[in-house]
Parts: C-alpha cells; structure tokens; sequence
C-alpha cells in the first residue's frame, strides 16, 4: 500500500471538456511567432529558427544542410570585415522587352535587397587573399541572366588583373528564360575568361551547392581547377524526368546528387559546411605557396 502511495504517475490525463473549460476561462492566448520552429526536409523533425541559424543552417539532428543566401554565406566563409564587392549597383535590363520582366526584378530586389543573383567581391580566407563570387537562390531561383553572367565575368577579370585565386558558389537553376538568347551567351562568355585565368596559372575553386543545375552546371560549374560540393547537393543539367523519357530508361535512385557525382570523378571532395572554411582556407594556402 505505501509502495502505491509514493509510485509517480507516469502521464498526467486532461480531459477535452477540461482544456476548452481552460481557453474560455483565459483571457491570455498563447502566441508562436510565424517562423519561429521549420521542419527539416530530411528527418522531419521541427527544428527551433535560432538554434539552426546558429548552427550555419544545418539540422543539428540528421546533418541536412539548408539553402543559405549569399550574404549568409559570405558571413560564414570571409573573414570578418575584409570583403570589399564589385559592381553592387550593376541592374538588368530587358534586352528583348518580355513582359513584366522589369516588375519582377523590382520585386525580387525588394524582397531580398540584391540588385541581382550574385555578389562578387574580394577578401580574406584566413588571411589569404581572394576574389570570391556567390549566387543566390532567392533572386529568381539564381537564374543566370546577363547581370548575373557580367558580374563574374569581371570578378575572374578582377582575379587576372589582381592576380589572386578565385572561389565560385554556384546555386541556380539554369538559363534565364526572360532575356532569351542573351542569357544563354554567358555560358560562353565566362567560360572564355576562366580559360585566360587558367592560362596566367592562376587558381579556380568552384563550390557547388543546392541546387546548381542547367546552364550553369554546363559551363563555369565544372569547370574549376578544384571542384567541392555540399552534402546532398542537387547537380544536374535537364531534370530527372525529362532524361528519363529522352533515353528510354529509368535511371539510378540519386544520380543528380553531390554523393553520386563524387563517385563517379565529377567532384573532387564533398565538404560539410562546418568544415567548408579550413578547407579553402588550407588549399589556397597550399596554392599559394606552390606558385
């Protein structure tokens, strides 16, 4: 008997009737913020805002890592205070007059304070200097239109005059169908400067991150003297679907991932993002001081 007297009750019952007694009786409503706890894509678990932002977007539970933008990204990998951007005010035009193309730009400035999909600029990773370009998802899903294609055009020839390595991360979705022919030319174009800065010996690393597909994943992607990526990365250049109805055959689960790319020699190395800054920092000072 004194045994059942002092046993804990392992689960406390509250009735329905009691918890609508309950709300009806309080005037304090219980208030969560929008945004406050997200669900992790992977594991499905919900996730507090702040304990992933201070873990640099990545699920502390199953080790997914979430897109970040540009400006995050840029936090994270230079070295405080030391990054100095390129062409900030450069804007797009509307080279072949599509509709409501100038209000969607508009839109997306607002929306993310970007002129336009990428940052360029040079710094500091761990001391060592660099020119660095970073593409961002949130502007038109990364598109690469003409801004986006002259901005890193004149990073890698920042990079050549400067005579400085240079690092891309790379996230889009491809060509932007709004400026037509012309957004395609900047495949061509980028890829024609970092063959001049291949030329004068100098370093390229691309990062590849989710997702980096289309155009640019045919082009400046792939083409680094070094190429990285993020854990479960989607690399690709058409989607699954359409592959898979082009050649007639069902193709292998996760083919467009970093994992898969790596072992089939595309990537050289898949790096976590609490690793990704002691990475580049140790492979440009190795550059460095093998030049």
């Amino acid at each position: 008997m004194l045994n059942e007297f002092f046993k804990r009750t392992k689960y406390i019952t509250v009735s329905q009737e009691s918890l609508r007694n309950a709300a009806e009786d309080s005037d304090v409503k219980p208030f969560i913020p929008n945004g406050m706890w997200i669900k992790c894509s992977k594991c499905k678990r919900a996730l507090y805002k702040k304990d992933l932002d201070r873990n640099n977007k990545v699920c502390q539970y199953c080790g997914h890592h979430f897109r970040m933008n540009s400006k995050e990204r840029l936090e994270l990998i230079m070295d405080k205070d030391s990054f100095e951007e390129f062409d900030g005010n450069m804007e797009s035009a509307n080279p072949i007059a599509f509709k409501g193309y100038e209000e969607k730009i508009d839109t997306m400035s607002k929306k993310t304070g970007m002129k336009e999909a990428v940052i360029t600029g040079k710094g500091t990773i761990g001391d060592m200097q660099t020119v660095i370009c970073v593409m961002d998802s949130n502007f038109m899903m990364g598109s690469m239109g003409s801004v986006v294609g002259e901005k890193i055009t004149r990073a890698v020839e920042k990079a050549i005059e400067m005579h400085l390595p240079l690092i891309i991360f790379t996230t889009s979705g491809g060509a932007r169908m709004q400026e037509g022919i012309f957004s395609l030319m900047q495949m061509a174009k980028i890829s024609a400067v970092l063959n001049k800065l291949n030329n004068e010996g100098l370093l390229y690393i691309s990062v590849i991150t989710d997702p980096t597909t289309g155009g640019v994943t045919a082009s400046f992607a792939m083409l680094g003297d070094i190429i990285l990526a993020e854990p479960n990365a989607l690399i690709g250049f058409a989607g699954k679907r359409v592959i898979e109805q082009t050649i007639r055959q069902k193709l292998p689960d996760g083919f467009q991932s970093a994992e898969f790319l790596l072992h089939h020699g595309f990537v050289d190395s898949i790096v976590s993002r609490e690793n990704l800054k002691n990475t580049l920092k140790n492979i440009l000072f190795i550059h460095a001081r093998n030049r």
